[in-house]
């Protein structure tokens, strides 16, 4: 992806989320020479890989395949580990119309995916076989809004604004807006976007970007070649 269109997002998505009340932390807003110059006192926010970020998964077709992210706060793998502490982590995302974030499960992390506004978001899911890999023929059963539901392979939830679903390791998952854009929520246990994305498809986590322009804020991807 082009840093230009990167910056683009970034501006186009503040200004979406703001419409629905939501204003992202003052760390959000700091340009690439106020993190290196607040580093020491950002640690926390660097380790635990909060702030922005744009993924087109590496394919280059953002409009159809992507997705936009917002990390407000993640707790520690050691804290989940010993079962006491900051085992939590919280996102918002905006999923456009018809933008599909491909199918994928996760390994540790249970989340709650919650329509914040907007369109309708749509989620087909599929179970797992004995080894937690995809199967196509494995349903299984989700919570919506804590009301239990059995669903059956490749079946579409539909998903109103204040609908919500709970999504445990081993639910397989793809995502997208229909009839509009979609602000999301996502409320989870410790997040790890580097290793704990099980994708069906031979796709990335991250985009691959093109410094076409300066970055105008960094994107988590970012923080380990600009920030060390």
């Amino acid at each position: 992806m082009k840093r230009s269109r990167i910056n683009d997002i970034i501006a186009e998505s503040d200004d979406f989320m703001r419409t629905f009340g939501f204003v992202m932390p003052p760390f959000a807003y700091w340009s690439p020479d106020e993190f290196k110059a607040r580093k020491d006192i950002a640690r926390n926010v660097i380790e635990a890989r909060c702030g922005w970020d744009i993924t087109d998964y590496g394919v280059g077709k953002f409009d159809t395949m992507g997705l936009f992210l917002f990390t407000l706060r993640n707790g520690r793998l050691a804290d989940l580990q010993r079962g006491g502490g900051m085992c939590y982590a919280e996102k918002l995302l905006i999923s456009k119309q018809d933008q599909l974030s491909p199918m994928h499960t996760h390994v540790l992390k249970a989340e709650d995916i919650i329509n914040r506004g907007g369109a309708t978001l749509v989620i087909e899911l599929f179970g797992s076989d004995a080894q937690g890999q995809f199967a196509e023929d494995q349903g299984g059963t989700v919570f919506c809004d804590g009301i239990q539901r059995d669903f059956a392979p490749g079946e579409k939830l539909q998903l109103a604004p204040g609908e919500s679903v709970t999504l445990m390791p081993g639910d397989w998952h793809a995502f997208w807006g229909e009839g509009g854009d979609v602000l999301i929520g996502e409320v989870s246990t410790v997040n790890d976007d580097e290793t704990d994305n099980i994708f069906r498809e031979p796709i990335g986590r991250f985009a691959n970007v093109d410094e076409d322009v300066d970055p105008v804020h960094l994107l988590v991807s970012d923080y380990r070649t600009w920030l060390g």
